[in-house]
């Protein structure tokens, strides 16, 4: 069954099968429609895939950069990739402090490097050496209002686990946690870990967007932009700049898109999944729905989604634990579209996908 409303956003529940005859098309992670209307003014205009995904930066970095998540110490940090479907070649930072632009910073690394990654002072360090403006302070008067009152809570909740002290904002130490050997599997532990995580991973927990462009001559490419999960650990890289986890593009194949608890979803590739699939056959909806699968069938308390597109533009969406939304610009639309992906809690697999 198939529901559509005529105002944005558009809320859909069921699949539907559509092929898209020409392009180019522009689909993003969550309803950031502005940084989609810019990458698809670049792309319309013709600009390349991987071009019109770097040139929404500076729109993005606004949304899902500096004043963004902070870590534990007050601070924010930038995680960002860029891949490109033809060449396969990828350009990403992590934990860059004191730079803005996380995708432009991705882009140069592609540009200017032999490497796939750089991390840290070192990858700002490269960034402001390559002409982009810093050093930056990241954090804005809301995100140290935000960890102002979470230290408040004596840092409550936190990605902590088997330290003390427990309730409080440390300094921490290992416990003496000791699992019982016929407790190494029990449901009972892997439950306390999903309820732990539920309470600081969700929605507004984290702040990512990620991109994937068909071009006019229909090459692909994807773009991650993200400053990772709230009062993170200092230090943490989670799935935004990791090539087949948040992102990935196989110019004659397609592409996928992914958002959510990055942690875990990074030890399964859900992107590279994703594509792979659907290199082998699968449609988009299948495709989505057997990653998510996949890491519910070890994680059943997970929040993630992925978002998979293959080269006729046919775009599905599949979730996790929450309702998840995602955009889509193409020439057919006015505007940009937002689309809806609702958990199905009754659904026996506890997944919800969409097609179109």
């Amino acid at each position: 069954m198939l529901l559509l409303l005529s105002l944005l956003p558009l809320v859909v529940v069921g699949h539907e099968r559509v092929e898209w005859e020409e392009y180019p098309l522009v689909v993003s992670t969550w309803p950031f429609v502005e940084a989609v209307r810019a990458a698809w003014r670049a792309v319309d205009a013709g600009s390349s895939a991987v071009d019109s995904v770097s040139k929404v930066a500076l729109l993005v970095r606004n949304s899902v950069g500096p004043g963004g998540s902070p870590d534990e110490n007050g601070e924010t940090t930038i995680d960002a990739l860029v891949m490109d479907g033809v060449t396969m070649e990828v350009g990403a930072v992590a934990a860059m402090r004191y730079v803005k632009d996380g995708i432009k910073a991705a882009r140069l690394v592609m540009q200017h490097t032999e490497h796939t990654l750089l991390v840290g002072e070192k990858a700002s360090a490269f960034a402001i050496s390559m002409g982009l403006p810093g050093p930056t302070n990241l954090s804005s008067s809301e995100s140290i209002e935000k960890w102002a009152k979470w230290k408040d809570s004596h840092c409550q909740p936190n990605f902590r686990k088997n330290v003390f002290p427990a309730n409080s904002c440390g300094p921490y130490h290992p416990s003496n946690f000791v699992r019982l050997p016929d407790e190494t599997c029990s449901n009972a532990g892997q439950m306390q870990t999903i309820n732990s995580r539920s309470l600081h991973v969700g929605v507004h927990s984290h702040d990512t967007i990620s991109m994937a462009v068909i071009d006019k001559m229909g090459h692909i490419a994807v773009g991650t932009s993200t400053n990772g999960a709230t009062f993170k650990i200092p230090g943490r890289v989670g799935d935004g700049p990791i090539a087949g986890s948040s992102a990935y593009a196989i110019d004659e194949v397609g592409a996928c898109c992914a958002t959510g608890d990055g942690d875990i979803m990074m030890r399964f590739l859900p992107c590279y999944q994703v594509v792979e699939s659907m290199r082998l056959g699968m449609e988009p909806k299948h495709a989505a729905e057997d990653a998510i699968a996949r890491i519910a069938r070890k994680f059943p308390g997970f929040l993630g989604a992925v978002v998979a597109l293959n080269k006729k533009g046919e775009h599905a969406g599949a979730c996790h634990g929450w309702t998840f939304k995602y955009s889509v610009k193409s020439p057919a639309m006015e505007d940009v579209k937002v689309f809806t992906v609702y958990h199905q809690r009754q659904n026996i697999r506890e997944i919800s996908i969409f097609q179109h």
